[in-house]
């Protein structure tokens, strides 16, 4: 019986090791793809920025006792964490999904600082990283904003999608493309009311709602500050 627990658990601590070096790999994978195109530093840098804010989202689901995967990466289309067990309500969701883009804009307000007006790459990174963060913030599931403003009522979602198509018309991008037809059907079940969630989903307190409505409202200004003053430093040599 010994034997056969000490089996058991061998396999479950490979099992766990394949789950982190396969994140791992995907990891490696992006600044390889990423560094044959822009160069192995920004590559590394900008795939770390990605982690941060995949790691925002990692730590906040645990700190809620959620089941939930390493953050996997796709070259050119980002990383996700993998929650097998979807939050229980509005409040959580949004609190994870407002994790992410927190984390990640104070990795590229990092590398801002760090750049100290010296360092191209570093300024790059940063900018980078804001508009990454920002465009996350749009309000249209399954990007971050839709999770973190569908808590105020999950009709903002139509208003996001607008947003996204507006990105698409300005900056073609299939990537783009495909977020707004994913995000097509739920749009459609919020504004007829047919969203697929436990009765009471989004029963939270005002205040609540409030809350997180400022906070994404300080987040997005924040942001758009920063990726126009670093745009213009850029522009003009630092």
């Amino acid at each position: 019986m010994k034997a056969l627990l000490a089996i058991l658990f061998g396999f479950a601590k490979m099992a766990k090791f394949g789950k982190f070096l396969f994140s791992g790999g995907s990891m490696l994978l992006s600044v390889v793809v990423y560094g044959a195109m822009f160069g192995w530093r920004y590559a590394a840098g900008f795939v770390g920025l990605i982690f941060f804010h995949e790691m925002g989202h990692y730590l906040t689901a645990k700190q809620r006792g959620l089941n939930v995967g390493l953050p996997t990466f796709i070259p050119f289309v980002g990383a996700w964490i993998q929650l097998k067990e979807q939050p229980h309500d509005a409040e959580t969701e949004a609190y994870i999904g407002i994790a992410g883009p927190v984390l990640g804009t104070v990795a590229a307000f990092a590398c801002y600082l760090l750049a100290d007006g010296q360092s191209g790459l570093l300024l790059a990174l940063a900018y980078a990283g804001f508009i990454l963060n920002l465009f996350n913030l749009i309000p249209v599931s399954p990007l971050d904003g839709g999770r973190v403003l569908g808590i105020v009522s999950p009709k903002v979602w139509g208003v996001g999608l607008i947003a996204l198509i507006g990105t698409f018309f300005i900056q073609p991008n299939p990537l783009i493309a495909l977020i707004a037809i994913m995000a097509l059907p739920q749009v459609w079940s919020a504004w007829t009311g047919k969203t697929q969630v436990p009765a009471g989903y989004y029963s939270v307190a005002p205040v609540v709602r409030y809350k997180y409505l400022a906070q994404y409202l300080l987040l997005v200004g924040f942001l758009g500050v920063m990726s126009a003053t670093v745009h213009q430093q850029m522009a003009t040599g630092l």
